[in-house]
C-alpha cells in the first residue's frame, strides 16, 4: 500500500523567493505568487492528488468535478500554512488575528504540574498551533519526523530564528522515548501528530469518516505509558488572516487495562478529528491512503 514517506516537498530556492516577497510586499502578494506554484502541483502531482481526490469524493461526498477542483484548494491552503508559519515565527509584520477555544483547559493542565500530552493532526496549521502555545508560559516539546531536506530545514531555521519550543526527533533507536519521559518528569508539555504513520510501524484501526482507518500506534502507546493528562489541539484557518485555535478538556484516562485505555483514547481522538475534518474539509493535508487496503477507497489506478 502506498504510504507517507516522512518528507516535505519544496526547494530551498522556492522558500527563498517567498521569503523575499514576504519581507518586501507582505502576506497577500505572496498568496498571489502561491497560486502559480499551486497550479504546478495541481497539474503535475497526480501521485498525491489521487488520494485527496478520493477523500473528497468518497469520504466527504462531493461530486467528481467538485472533488477535482478541491484538490487545487487543498494545495493552495497547504502553501498558505507554510507562508503563515514563516511570517508569524520570523516576526514579519502582519495582520493575523486569532480566536482561542479551550485555552483554559491547557492552562489547567499546566497548573496540574503533571506534564501533558497534546495530540494533533495534519489539519489546519500545526506550526501555528505550536507557536500559539507559547501563551501558556511553559516548555513545549514537539515530537516529529525529521522529514524536511536538510538545506531547506537549515534555511527555515535561519529565517524563523529562535524556536519557542523544543523539538524531539523520532529516531529508529527509540531514544526519543527517553526525551519524552524526561519532559514529562519536568512537567512539560509534549505535542505529537496522531494521524500519520510510516510503512512498517505499528498501527491501530478505528472508524473514521465511515470506514476503518489506520492510525499510528505510537502516540496512543505514549498516552498509555505515562500518567499524564491528554488534550486534542487544532489551529484552523478561517480566513486569509484569521486562525481559530481549539483545545479539548484535559483528561486523565483510566489506565487499569492498557488495551482498553488505548482504544478509548483512539476513539476519542478520531471523533474529535472527524469533527474538524468535516467542518474544514479542505484543510486536511493527507496524501496517502488513510484507510485499510481492503476498503473500496483504494482504486486500481489509484503523500507533506
Amino acid at each position: 500500500m502506498p504510504s507517507w514517506q516522512g518528507k516535505s516537498r519544496g526547494t530551498k530556492l522556492g522558500y527563498r523567493i517567498f521569503v523575499s516577497v514576504l519581507e518586501t510586499f507582505g502576506v497577500l502578494p505572496a498568496y498571489v505568487l502561491l497560486r502559480f506554484v499551486t497550479c504546478y502541483y495541481f497539474l503535475f502531482s497526480w501521485k498525491s492528488s489521487r488520494f485527496i481526490f478520493d477523500y473528497f469524493h468518497r469520504r466527504i461526498g462531493y461530486g467528481k468535478v467538485k472533488s477535482f477542483l478541491k484538490i487545487y484548494s487543498n494545495y493552495y491552503l497547504l502553501g498558505q500554512t507554510v507562508i503563515d508559519k514563516i511570517v508569524i515565527m520570523s516576526g514579519i509584520p502582519n495582520r493575523f488575528s486569532f480566536d482561542f477555544d479551550g485555552e483554559e483547559h491547557l492552562r489547567e493542565m499546566v497548573r496540574m504540574q503533571k506534564g501533558g500530552l497534546l495530540l494533533g493532526a495534519h489539519i489546519g496549521n500545526w506550526d501555528i498551533a505550536g507557536h500559539l502555545l507559547e501563551r501558556l508560559q511553559t516548555t513545549i516539546n514537539i515530537v516529529m519526523f525529521d522529514g524536511e531536506h536538510q538545506q531547506i530545514k537549515e534555511y527555515l531555521d535561519s529565517v524563523t530564528g529562535k524556536k519557542n519550543a523544543k523539538v524531539i526527533i523520532i529516531k529508529n533507536d527509540l531514544s526519543h522515548i527517553y526525551e519524552i519521559s524526561e519532559a514529562f518528569k519536568k512537567n512539560e508539555l509534549v505535542c505529537i501528530h496522531a494521524d500519520r504513520f510510516l510503512e512498517g510501524n505499528k498501527m491501530l484501526t478505528t472508524k473514521f469518516l465511515g470506514s476503518d482507518a489506520q492510525f499510528p500506534a505510537g502516540p496512543f502507546i505514549l498516552a498509555t505509558t505515562f500518567d499524564v493528562p491528554v488534550s486534542f489541539v487544532f489551529a484552523m484557518k478561517e480566513s486569509s488572516l484569521h486562525y481559530h485555535f481549539f483545545a479539548s478538556p484535559a483528561k486523565i484516562y483510566d489506565r487499569a487495562e492498557k488495551k482498553i485505555y488505548m482504544r478509548q483514547i483512539l476513539n476519542d481522538f478520531s471523533t474529535e478529528m472527524e469533527k474538524k475534518v468535516r467542518k474544514y474539509p479542505e484543510q486536511w493535508y493527507n496524501y496517502y491512503n488513510f484507510w485499510k487496503p481492503s476498503e473500496p477507497t483504494q482504486t486500481k489506478n489509484f503523500q507533506n
